[in-house]
């Protein structure tokens, strides 16, 4: 290796300090990477890998960007969970001695986001700490392009669920974490990175020491202890929220004002919803595609704002428990659903209203440029008759007008200080208002005299000089200059002084022209620079009150939220629901709420519920496959959690107790990178639902036990429903084509049977969709598997194997599993045909020794059927064998 540049020295220098970022090096008018970075870059931003001689025997690998388009390349860097390190030029490259000082002034990471085009504007761009120890957990999460910052913590049992659970519900960017070497969850959680496909960082475990958290809280905060933050009794959150604060210090590398409060929050205080139950229930995507469209959030955005779609996005996600929270905000919708005049205007307002929250991030961080400000100015001009609508309102909406400030000092400020019509090019100047500061406007004036001056000039030399076509231009590189064709070259005084020759043309400078060219541009560069520190003095002015720009925001965001819920009630003729303390779920006519939205010109058929926790613990649902089950099912569970975020509901009357949880267990899935079949994943998501599962829960369970053999899963679901019953007493719907299960009722209390009807026309069927009392007898499966499009003659051979099967002792042998009791199942066996065969035979195989060992009047029917069933084949086997 020869000695390396000074500039490779200088990058060499920095990017050992950055070494798990992909450094990008400004040289000029472009960001450049080397090295390994280069090649990671070139790969994954498919842009030509170069080389540059650097002081090695070969040439450095070596990939650019242009400065001016580079953040969308690092958004794609981020996307693909790479972290990149921004290094630029800190001094004056004319005022230089040597080479340029360059230093990394930011680490943008997945987490880190903050520029609104790389957002999504209705989604929250969560980073997450995690602090684990033998006894608990610390969750902390924060929105650096909103300031929100949320702290939790879990204690004792269940900590490897709830943090799963808050995974799920939070779905963070980015993960820092630090778990201690003994804890025996460890390996779980990082199972847990691995399935959700987290971008994580095992930050430094320095970090999520007490002390060190604690003071680094302290000094962001600025107070002298933790419990005026919510921190007395969370030392855990204390733990993950110094360690995040930490983190985003290091890596932004400015002080981030907006970041101003700790919301600490409790488990306990919203409805817990797992992963399955979110993704079954399509809350804010389509299972297949990904897709809001289709999903319930869909359905219910009609939110004008961002940050309002964001909180209804957030309110979707953590339903309320607290009944008094619920009907407030039910008594809100009301109010916008009736008073279709005020919702209109107030979603006029709205509509020109921008991302305050994300304006306020902006402006704190440093990075809101003049455009930003003019469309803060805009947001604030609607915020008093926002408030205005509302003024007379109770409640609720009474509230949300009190927390509205509507920030005139701050409209005023910008007003006077930033033209509207701004420039393109902003760093050309012309950003702030004639009137504003005396100096700019001397500087202004004499800009514009300046260029007056100039066409005066051309005038004077035109009559001078008598060449009718010579005009005055300017270019960056030679200023302000006389053109003359060529063909009057001969008429050009003598003063003139030839800068450039032209193919059609000559261009000259007169010692007048540059005179007045000096007192132009002397004049535009001042006040370019006098400009910018305006405005840098009005943003840092405006950074001063971000806290009251934040609760103005959030009152806002609300009441957006709010005219949403209230616009989808009118829209869809939703009713408010009664919402009480009771364990009973009574639904009058509940209709799905997506699927109605997306049937063309069809009517949706509505379906009654009752549930409790007594006599109407659970509903075993019955009836063919495409006949409308787990619509049913799904549309109780999305009803109840409409109702609990305290919107009106697809029903015309309901009444609904509070849920703490909701689970489902629906449709069947794999998970191969981790070795579990389709029935383990079942499985491992029904001993979930059991072990977490309370009286106050509703539980969804479509087709328990289909993924093993008929009898174990029969077994398995008949045991499923005994242990809700009575040892959970939670409300259940429970779909299924056991419809050996339907004997349950009248066996356990509280089991109740309903079924999908269904109208048989020769071999078709017609799914009428409506729920009814009883059972099915059938599943119709070949109906539906023709309907689906199998080969005839797949559905001709099935209908004879079907027929074969019915006329054979498996008839007999159902009959067995569905015995209403033990007597009638030993009565059953008795009447079997006796077979006569050889006692020898049977004393040599000790099936006479096994005989005498069971006593079905001991053994339920399932238990009999079994060892029956294990003797009838050593029994064939002699037979088979002549005996």
């Amino acid at each position: 290796m020869k000695k390396l540049t000074p500039m490779m020295e200088q990058y060499f220098q920095i990017k050992k300090q950055y070494q798990d970022a992909l450094l990008l090096f400004r040289l000029g008018d472009f960001y450049e990477l080397f090295f390994d970075d280069a090649e990671i870059a070139s790969r994954e931003l498919e842009i030509t890998l170069t080389g540059r001689d650097c002081g090695f025997e070969s040439r450095a690998p070596m990939c650019g960007v242009p400065h001016h388009s580079v953040d969308s390349y690092i958004d794609r860097l981020i996307t693909k969970g790479y972290k990149v390190a921004i290094c630029e030029q800190v001094e004056d490259a004319s005022e230089a001695v040597g080479i340029v000082k360059r230093d990394v002034v930011r680490i943008i990471t997945p987490g880190t986001l903050i520029d609104t085009q790389l957002l999504d504007e209705k989604k929250n761009n969560y980073l997450m700490s995690i602090y684990g120890q033998a006894d608990g957990v610390g969750i902390s999460y924060v929105d650096i392009s909103t300031g929100e910052l949320f702290t939790t913590e879990i204690i004792g049992e269940g900590i490897l669920q709830g943090l799963q659970d808050e995974i799920t519900k939070i779905q963070p960017k980015e993960v820092i974490y630090y778990i201690e070497d003994n804890v025996y969850w460890k390996e779980f959680f990082n199972e847990i990175c691995k399935q959700f496909d987290l971008v994580t960082n095992d930050h430094d475990h320095w970090c999520f020491e007490y002390q060190y958290a604690s003071n680094r809280l302290k000094e962001h905060f600025n107070v002298i202890n933790l419990d005026g933050l919510g921190l007395a009794s969370t030392h855990n959150g204390i733990i993950s929220t110094g360690a995040l604060i930490n983190y985003l210090k290091t890596t932004q590398k400015r002080f981030l004002g907006h970041i101003n409060k700790i919301n600490v929050y409790h488990l306990s205080e919203t409805m817990v919803l797992d992963y399955s139950t979110r993704f079954n229930l399509e809350l804010t995507e389509t299972i297949r595609g990904k897709n809001k469209k289709g999903s319930l959030l869909w359905v219910l955005d009609k939110t004008s704002t961002a940050m309002g779609g964001r909180m209804l996005r957030k309110s979707l996600e953590t339903p309320l428990l607290k009944i008094e929270k619920i009907n407030d905000r039910l008594e809100a919708v009301g109010t916008l659903k009736d008073n279709i005049g005020l919702r209109k205007e107030l979603r006029e307002h709205l509509r020109s209203v921008y991302d305050l929250e994300r304006l306020a991030a902006k402006i704190s961080y440093g990075s809101a440029n003049p455009r930003d400000l003019v469309a803060l100015k805009t947001s604030l001009e609607q915020i008093p008759l926002i408030k205005e609508l509302i003024k007379d309102e109770k409640q609720l909406l009474a509230s949300v007008h009190n927390r509205i400030d509507t920030l005139e000092d701050i409209k005023e400020l910008i007003n006077k200080g930033i033209v509207e019509d701004l420039p393109i090019a902003l760093k050309d100047g012309g950003i702030i208002k004639t009137g504003y500061h005396p100096e700019v406007d001397k500087l202004q004036l004499a800009s514009r005299e300046g260029k007056e001056w100039i066409a005066k000039l051309e005038e004077e030399e035109k009559l001078k000089t008598g060449i009718k076509s010579l005009k005055m231009g300017f270019n960056k590189v030679f200023g302000y200059y006389i053109e003359v064709t060529k063909s009057y070259l001969k008429q050009v005084p003598e003063d003139y002084q030839r800068k450039q020759t032209l193919a059609n043309c000559e261009r000259f400078i007169t010692p007048e022209l540059k005179e007045i060219e000096s007192k132009i541009l002397g004049a535009e560069d001042k006040v370019v620079v006098l400009e910018y520190q305006l405005f840098i003095e009005i943003r840092d002015i405006i950074s001063k009150e971000i806290s009251r720009i934040q609760s103005t925001a959030s009152a806002i965001a609300e009441l957006d939220m709010l005219v949403s819920l209230g616009e989808v009630a009118a829209e869809n003729n939703y009713t408010k629901p009664n919402i009480n303390s009771s364990h009973i779920i009574s639904i009058k006519d509940g209709r799905h709420p997506v699927v109605e939205k997306m049937l063309d010109n069809q009517m949706f058929i509505a379906n009654d519920i009752y549930l409790d926790n007594e006599d109407h613990q659970v509903s075993i649902i019955t009836g063919p496959n495409m006949a409308g089950k787990s619509t049913y099912m799904r549309q109780v569970a999305l009803i109840v959690l409409m109702a609990q975020i305290g919107s009106f509901i697809p029903v015309s009357e309901a009444s609904i107790g509070i849920v703490d949880r909701i689970f489902t267990r629906v449709g069947a899935s794999d998970d191969l990178s981790q070795g579990q079949s389709t029935f383990m994943v079942e499985m491992s998501e029904m001993a979930n639902i059991l072990n977490c599962a309370t009286k106050n829960s509703l539980l969804i369970l479509d087709e328990i036990g289909r993924g093993t053999s008929t009898f174990d899963g029969l077994s398995i679901a008949w045991s499923v429903i005994e242990h809700i019953s009575k040892k959970i007493s939670a409300k259940t719907l429970f779909s299924t084509h056991y419809h050996e299960l339907t004997e349950l009722e009248g066996i356990i209390k509280g089991v109740k049977n309903y079924r999908i009807s269904v109208k048989e026309e020769g071999e078709d069927i017609i799914f009428l969709r409506k729920v009814i009392d009883g059972s099915a007898d059938r599943s119709y499966g070949i109906q539906v598997a023709r309907l689906a499009g199998l080969p005839a003659e797949v559905i001709c051979r099935a209908k004879d194997i079907l027929l074969r099967l019915e006329e054979k002792d498996i008839a007999r042998v159902d009959s067995l599993c569905i015995s209403s009791g033990r007597e009638e199942a030993v009565a059953t066996i008795e009447e079997a045909t006796p077979v006569q065969i050889d006692f020898n035979s049977l004393y040599q195989n000790n099936i006479i020794e096994e005989l005498k060992e069971v006593n079905l009047l001991e053994t339920t029917p399932i238990e009999a059927l079994n060892i029956l069933a294990n003797l009838q084949k050593k029994v064939n086997q002699l037979l088979q064998g002549g005996s």
